[in-house]
Protein backbone atom coordinates (compact mmCIF):
# COMPACT_ATOMS: atom_id res chain seq x y z
CA UNK A 1 0.00 0.00 0.00
CA UNK A 2 1.47 3.23 -1.11
CA UNK A 3 0.63 5.91 1.37
CA UNK A 4 1.63 9.73 2.07
CA UNK A 5 1.56 10.98 5.36
CA UNK A 6 0.80 15.16 5.63
CA UNK A 7 1.78 16.74 8.34
CA UNK A 8 0.30 20.29 10.01
CA UNK A 9 2.08 21.79 12.65
CA UNK A 10 4.85 18.84 12.89
CA UNK A 11 2.03 16.48 13.22
CA UNK A 12 0.18 13.54 11.01
CA UNK A 13 -2.99 14.73 9.93
CA UNK A 14 -3.74 13.44 6.19
CA UNK A 15 -3.12 9.82 5.01
CA UNK A 16 -3.08 9.82 0.77
CA UNK A 17 -2.95 6.82 -0.64
CA UNK A 18 -4.35 6.15 -4.30
CA UNK A 19 -7.67 5.83 -5.25
CA UNK A 20 -7.47 3.03 -6.46
CA UNK A 21 -6.09 1.27 -3.06
CA UNK A 22 -8.79 3.50 -1.03
CA UNK A 23 -11.63 1.90 -3.12
CA UNK A 24 -9.77 -1.66 -2.33
CA UNK A 25 -10.32 -1.03 1.06
CA UNK A 26 -13.53 0.35 1.41
CA UNK A 27 -14.76 -2.76 -0.05
CA UNK A 28 -13.16 -4.68 2.46
CA UNK A 29 -14.53 -2.36 5.33
CA UNK A 30 -18.25 -3.17 3.71
CA UNK A 31 -17.36 -6.86 3.67
CA UNK A 32 -15.97 -6.76 6.91
CA UNK A 33 -19.28 -5.05 8.36
CA UNK A 34 -21.22 -7.48 6.20
CA UNK A 35 -19.21 -10.27 7.71
CA UNK A 36 -20.50 -8.85 11.22
CA UNK A 37 -23.90 -8.43 10.38
CA UNK A 38 -24.66 -12.18 9.33
CA UNK A 39 -22.63 -13.29 12.63
CA UNK A 40 -25.38 -11.32 14.20
CA UNK A 41 -28.37 -12.67 12.44
CA UNK A 42 -26.94 -16.32 12.83
CA UNK A 43 -26.93 -15.78 16.29
CA UNK A 44 -30.16 -14.62 16.75
CA UNK A 45 -31.79 -17.65 14.38
CA UNK A 46 -29.74 -20.01 16.67
CA UNK A 47 -30.88 -18.24 19.91
CA UNK A 48 -34.10 -18.75 18.43
CA UNK A 49 -35.30 -15.10 17.89
CA UNK A 50 -35.92 -14.91 14.16
CA UNK A 51 -37.97 -17.40 12.44
CA UNK A 52 -36.51 -18.32 9.25
CA UNK A 53 -39.26 -19.21 5.90
CA UNK A 54 -38.88 -22.48 4.41
CA UNK A 55 -39.00 -21.80 0.38
CA UNK A 56 -41.39 -23.89 -0.02
CA UNK A 57 -43.45 -21.19 1.52
CA UNK A 58 -41.77 -17.98 -0.36
CA UNK A 59 -42.03 -19.75 -3.41
CA UNK A 60 -45.98 -20.30 -2.51
CA UNK A 61 -46.20 -17.07 -1.51
CA UNK A 62 -44.37 -15.61 -5.06
CA UNK A 63 -46.33 -17.64 -6.55
CA UNK A 64 -49.35 -15.64 -6.06
CA UNK A 65 -51.21 -18.02 -3.74
CA UNK A 66 -53.09 -16.32 -0.78
CA UNK A 67 -50.89 -15.69 1.67
CA UNK A 68 -54.17 -16.37 4.50
CA UNK A 69 -54.00 -20.30 2.97
CA UNK A 70 -50.45 -20.52 2.66
CA UNK A 71 -49.24 -19.37 6.45
CA UNK A 72 -52.48 -21.48 7.98
CA UNK A 73 -50.94 -24.39 6.05
CA UNK A 74 -47.35 -23.56 7.15
CA UNK A 75 -48.40 -23.74 10.81
CA UNK A 76 -50.86 -26.54 10.25
CA UNK A 77 -54.17 -24.83 11.42
CA UNK A 78 -56.88 -25.97 9.74
CA UNK A 79 -59.99 -23.53 8.20
CA UNK A 80 -61.90 -25.09 10.52
CA UNK A 81 -59.85 -24.53 13.40
CA UNK A 82 -59.29 -20.74 12.32
CA UNK A 83 -62.16 -19.95 11.90
CA UNK A 84 -62.78 -21.22 14.88
CA UNK A 85 -60.60 -19.01 17.00
CA UNK A 86 -61.62 -15.96 14.71
CA UNK A 87 -65.38 -16.10 15.42
CA UNK A 88 -65.98 -16.76 11.80
CA UNK A 89 -67.24 -19.77 9.73
CA UNK A 90 -64.98 -22.53 7.74
CA UNK A 91 -66.70 -21.48 4.97
CA UNK A 92 -65.93 -17.92 5.19
CA UNK A 93 -61.93 -18.53 6.23
CA UNK A 94 -62.21 -20.43 2.49
CA UNK A 95 -63.85 -17.56 0.83
CA UNK A 96 -61.56 -15.18 2.34
CA UNK A 97 -58.74 -18.03 1.20
CA UNK A 98 -59.94 -17.52 -2.55
CA UNK A 99 -60.12 -14.14 -2.88
CA UNK A 100 -63.67 -14.16 -3.06
CA UNK A 101 -64.09 -11.68 0.28
CA UNK A 102 -63.06 -9.22 1.82
CA UNK A 103 -62.15 -9.13 5.43
CA UNK A 104 -62.42 -6.71 7.94
CA UNK A 105 -58.94 -5.11 9.34
CA UNK A 106 -59.84 -6.03 12.46
CA UNK A 107 -60.44 -9.80 10.95
CA UNK A 108 -57.56 -9.66 9.52
CA UNK A 109 -55.49 -8.84 12.81
CA UNK A 110 -57.37 -11.77 14.78
CA UNK A 111 -55.96 -14.10 11.77
CA UNK A 112 -52.49 -12.38 12.21
CA UNK A 113 -51.79 -12.98 15.81
CA UNK A 114 -53.30 -16.21 15.63
CA UNK A 115 -50.85 -17.42 12.52
CA UNK A 116 -47.99 -15.09 14.17
CA UNK A 117 -47.22 -13.16 10.99
CA UNK A 118 -47.52 -9.58 10.69
CA UNK A 119 -50.72 -7.85 9.41
CA UNK A 120 -49.26 -7.16 5.78
CA UNK A 121 -47.72 -10.41 5.00
CA UNK A 122 -51.64 -11.46 4.73
CA UNK A 123 -52.46 -8.74 2.40
CA UNK A 124 -52.74 -10.05 -1.37
CA UNK A 125 -53.10 -7.92 -4.49
CA UNK A 126 -56.59 -9.18 -6.19
CA UNK A 127 -56.41 -11.27 -8.80
CA UNK A 128 -55.65 -10.38 -12.51
CA UNK A 129 -53.94 -6.94 -11.07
Amino acid sequence: MTVQILEANGKPAFAVLPYAEYKALLELADDADDAAALLRFSKRIAKGEVETVPIDVVDRLLAGESPLRVWREHRAITAAQLAAAVGVTPAHVSKLESGKGEPSVALLKKMAKLLDVQLGELASEAPGS
